[in-house]
């Protein structure tokens, strides 16, 4: 373990790649936990006493945590060590999954479940802190390595979840994860290395800056437009389409399940989009992925209404690595803005982003509802298509480094 200081940006020689793989195998694992419940909520809900409208705050609690801890606890990357500060969420999370797996009642559920969401933000610690610890040349390419492993861990959660259950029970995945957790605070305490920043504001100017950031820098606003669409429309399909698999196309839950692991292979464009943006390409690969989440979804709502598994899949495929492309890439753009406001640059950026795929999700149960797969395709592509018109508008240059207009 090294101890690194944050005034001294010159020692940040690079990351081994086990180091790699460890910062994208932890990212990927914490990230998990905001989506086993949502594959079970059909046996969490009865066995809690839930019904009806009440059954999605299985699901809306975890995320409300995850929102407040972006906000709130990402900042303090700038202002405490960061190793101790992602030790620290991870025995959060930890102590959350046990007090689910032992939760008897709804409330309890719900408490900890927000306790879990709340601490799983240790995951945004860890990519800004490796953003840190690589030199600019090869920022990109690290990010986006870790990236994989982040989006591989949502796409994995779900299915995986899903097979524990059909084994042991609902609980069992979340005994599982929490066992894991502590394996991963050992992991992390022996290869993390120590970040002190540098001593300055306190916690309620970060907390400000944040915003301030966010106003007065063109290209996070950008940035942050761009992923925050890309979401919504990510967490639209991915809503949406579970239910469009079982009712048009018969699936059961296996067969989602292994549309879910197909869709897993857009996590491949994440190394990819890192080594674009070393090598200068961020306005070309934005444009492409912006332009790919409309073909996606002009695909998706083709395939759904020709009942073409197979060009469906390709489309969750299309649209994973269409947002894993334009996340990169635009994290690549945001932590070589202020180096010594990453924490707070990445806080706020992922706050907003988390919102919009939170709007995403209400939006396909509300178009799904009231106009079926169609619909819900031609408000994903009307997105895809207001975000690409405002690309379009984007100055020469307003992607550079330096964040200028």
């Amino acid at each position: 373990m090294t101890d690194i200081d944050s005034n001294k940006p010159e020692a940040f020689t690079g990351m081994p790649p086990a180091l790699t793989m460890v910062f994208a195998v932890a990212c990927g694992m914490m990230v998990a936990n905001l989506y086993y419940a949502q594959a079970l909520i059909g046996e969490i809900a009865p066995a809690l006493g839930l019904h009806g409208s009440t059954a999605g705050a299985i699901v809306t609690l975890t995320q409300l945590g995850y929102g407040a801890g972006l906000l709130l606890i990402v900042s303090l990357a700038d202002l405490v060590e960061n190793r101790r500060l992602i030790l620290t969420m991870v025995a959060g999370t930890t102590l959350g999954l046990i007090g689910i797996f032992f939760s008897q009642g709804a409330l309890g559920f719900l408490v900890f479940s927000f306790v879990t969401g709340f601490c799983s933000v240790g995951a945004q610690i860890m990519v800004p802190l490796a953003a840190h610890l690589v030199p600019d040349a090869k920022r990109g390419q690290v990010i986006g390595n870790i990236m994989a492993g982040l989006i591989t861990g949502i796409m994995l959660a779900r299915p995986l979840a899903s097979g524990l259950a059909s084994l042991a029970g609902w609980r069992a995945i979340f005994a599982v994860s929490a066992v894991a957790m502590v394996a991963l605070a050992l992991l992390l305490a022996k290869m993390l290395p120590e970040r002190r920043p540098s001593p300055g504001l306190g916690y309620g100017q970060i907390l400000a800056s944040s915003f301030r950031l966010l106003a007065r820098t063109p290209a996070i606003r950008r940035r942050t437009a761009y992923q925050a669409t890309m979401f919504a429309i990510f967490n639209l399909f991915w809503t949406a389409v579970p239910l469009v698999l079982a009712t048009r196309f018969a699936l059961r839950q296996g067969g989602i399940a292994l549309f879910a692991l197909a869709g897993a292979g857009g996590a491949l464009a994440a190394p990819i989009a890192g080594r674009l943006g070393d090598r200068g390409y961020i306005r070309i690969g934005t444009g492409v992925a912006l332009g790919g989440a409309v073909l996606a979804c002009l695909i998706a709502g083709w395939a759904g209404a020709t009942h073409l598994l197979v060009m469906l899949a390709a489309a969750a495929i299309l649209l994973d690595a269409a947002t894993q492309l334009n996340q990169v890439l635009g994290q690549r753009v945001i932590y070589s803005i202020a180096p010594d406001a990453r924490g707070r640059i990445n806080a706020i950026y992922m706050t907003v982003v988390f919102l919009g795929g939170a709007a995403g999700s209400m939006l396909a149960s509300v178009s799904l509802y009231h106009g079926g797969w169609t619909a819900t395709m031609a408000v994903g592509g009307g997105l895809a298509v207001a975000a690409f018109a405002l690309f379009l508008t984007e100055p020469r240059g307003d992607h550079i480094l330096s964040g200028a207009a």
